[in-house]
């Protein structure tokens, strides 16, 4: 297996079909069936299965897909930093919480474009279970999740510090859902402010009889501030809301309230130029706060 195999496992992966990953790569069809056959015979399993409308890849297919990629990007990578340098070039493919993208990277991003004007970033947003899952099988370089994660795979590094808070709506006299049973409303299964505030309210001997899921913040605040449901969220991300007059802020107890964002990255994977200049910017401009946030501490 060499990287020439798996540029064009690749580009078949991508086009779905023999046929239009010929004309990409610029070469005949027989070659790119010889050079997929070749590859399927070394390593003992086929790689796609075939039909009419082209080729989609078996399971032992999708577990090479993440390999050939970041082999891919690697060499692409190797190639550009020989040609010029240190400086970070390509594209890099980052997560992060759509809280934490709203609220914490603008300035990280604004400052990374500005001094590496050579690199794309691919943004993906989700939660921390699904973010975790698509760096572990390598189709994020890295993402920011609320920690700790604690996989053995994975290096985990803390680069801010949230204050969690409940959000009701203003008009309610408390947070504490009315009867009827708790209305919730949270980002998809996987977010881990979700889960912290179903064990709240599991605590408090409250069931969360009704969810209502949102993919977007925007979606939740709305909703909360229509009088829906209550929901846990940074304290930072409330207060910029243009909602603020319809919300109402909930403190919770110190040893509930504080939560960790980490960076999370493959232990295996190599830290590309452009992933480490990103690291070194976001350490910098997140510092200040981490040093804020730990006074507060030790002074509470």
């Amino acid at each position: 297996m060499n990287s020439s195999d798996l540029r064009v496992f690749e580009a078949v992966a991508r086009t779905g079909g023999i046929g239009k990953a010929a004309l990409e790569l610029r070469t005949v069809q027989s070659n790119v069936t010889a050079r997929v056959r070749h590859l399927e015979e070394e390593l003992g399993v086929r790689l796609f299965e075939r039909h009419r409308r082209g080729v989609t890849l078996t399971s032992a297919g999708k577990q090479l897909l993440p390999y050939a990629l970041q082999v891919g990007r690697l060499l692409t990578e190797a190639e550009e930093m020989v040609r010029r340098g240190d400086e970070p070039v390509g594209t890099l493919a980052l997560g992060s919480l759509e809280t934490t993208a709203a609220l914490r990277l603008a300035p990280v991003l604004s400052a990374y474009h500005r001094a590496h004007p050579r690199v794309d970033i691919a943004l993906r947003t989700g939660t921390t279970a699904s973010l975790t899952a698509d760096v572990l099988g390598r189709r994020l370089e890295g993402a920011l999740v609320v920690g700790p994660v604690r996989h053995e795979e994975l290096v985990e590094e803390k680069l801010i510090e949230e204050e969690l808070v409940i959000v009701a709506p203003a008009a309610w006299p408390t947070w504490v859902p009315r009867e009827g049973g708790a209305r919730i409303v949270v980002f998809r299964a996987g977010c881990s402010y979700r889960q912290r505030l179903e064990a709240l309210l599991a605590g408090k001997g409250l069931v969360a009889t009704r969810l209502l899921e949102f993919g977007t913040l925007d979606g939740i605040l709305g909703c909360v501030a229509a009088g829906i449901g209550i929901t846990m969220l940074p304290r930072a991300v409330v207060a910029r809301s243009a909602l603020g007059a319809d919300l109402s802020i909930h403190p919770l107890p110190a040893n509930k309230g504080r939560t960790a964002t980490v960076f999370i990255r493959r232990r295996d994977a190599l830290v590309s130029a452009a992933l480490g200049a990103f690291l070194s910017l976001a350490r910098a401009i997140h510092a200040p706060a981490r040093r804020s946030a730990k006074l507060e501490r030790e002074m509470a």
